[in-house]
């Protein structure tokens, strides 16, 4: 995790994707970039668009990202984190950008990141919007961490994989290796009723273990809803960090009925790690 993306938007958790960025870096003595995020505007603008319109829009977006721009580099100063060059050691920082990005913008900037770093989606105005982390799941081909709305103290030391044997979990958890690698443990658990056709926990815990992980796999019965069991079941064991594969169900359909990854986006109150 040398190279982490963090779209930059003053939005109600700011301070905690910049300090869940700043454990990760940290962690990893990993290169920061900080771009500016602006609102999710539509891609197509009629033609006829008055001009003062778009001059006063093009205006407000410098605007943003000149806001942006200082929030992070006054907490990148506060911290003592140097900008990037090629001679320094440990974690280091640099700021791209003089326009806001929107969303898909961001997510396809997010390809040659190792990972990018989000607030969790909130319903409250001036909350981290749902579509940036959607569209950073589905365009960037890289996992998102999300931030949650209070700042972590610590990032990664008993880690919980929500294991319901899907394509996007085994993907997760490979995302998640340098992770896992560097955990004092790791807990595979996987909640009854709500899994799919694939390897058992106990298959996936063994592969993690001839990793050098120390790891155990964990079965609980399920509750009325997934999300809640994973939450309440990785709170219990201590996890710090959750490894989540997203949207095993179609996204339509978790709207619809609800679903573990719908849940945790909205209360999930520890970094979750995603990637679909």
């Amino acid at each position: 995790m040398k190279n982490i993306l963090v779209p930059v938007e003053l939005h109600s958790t700011i301070e905690s994707v910049l300090q869940t960025s700043l454990l990760l870096a940290r962690k990893f003595d990993s290169y920061i970039e900080g771009t500016p995020l602006g609102p999710d505007l539509p891609d197509l603008v009629a033609f006829d668009m008055p001009v003062s319109w778009t001059i006063t829009d093009q205006n407000s977006w410098k605007e943003l990202a000149e806001d942006a721009h200082r929030k992070f580099d006054d907490f990148m100063t506060a911290n003592s984190i140097p900008a990037y060059s090629a001679g320094v050691n440990g974690p280091s920082q640099f700021w791209s950008g003089e326009q806001s990005l929107g969303d898909s913008q961001v997510a396809s900037y997010g390809r040659v990141f190792d990972i990018t770093v989000l607030g969790r989606p909130g319903a409250e105005r001036g909350d981290p919007r749902m579509t940036t982390a959607e569209a950073a799941l589905f365009e960037s081909g890289r996992p998102i961490l999300l931030a949650p709305p209070e700042a972590p103290k610590q990032l990664g030391d008993t880690i919980v994989i929500s294991w319901n044997q899907s394509t996007e979990t085994a993907r997760a958890t490979a995302f998640a290796m340098p992770f896992l690698k560097k955990a004092k443990k790791v807990v595979v658990l996987t909640i009854e009723n709500f899994v799919v056709d694939g390897p058992s926990g106990d298959q996936a815990a063994e592969m993690l273990a001839r990793h050098g992980i120390n790891v155990e796999a964990i079965t609980k019965p399920g509750g009325k809803s997934s999300g809640d069991s994973i939450l309440e079941e990785t709170e219990k064991l201590g996890g710090d960090f959750l490894i989540k594969g997203a949207y095993t169900q179609s996204r339509l359909r978790q709207m619809i009925f609800g679903g573990a990854t719908a849940h945790i986006l909205a209360k999930g109150r520890l970094p979750v790690l995603m990637a679909n």
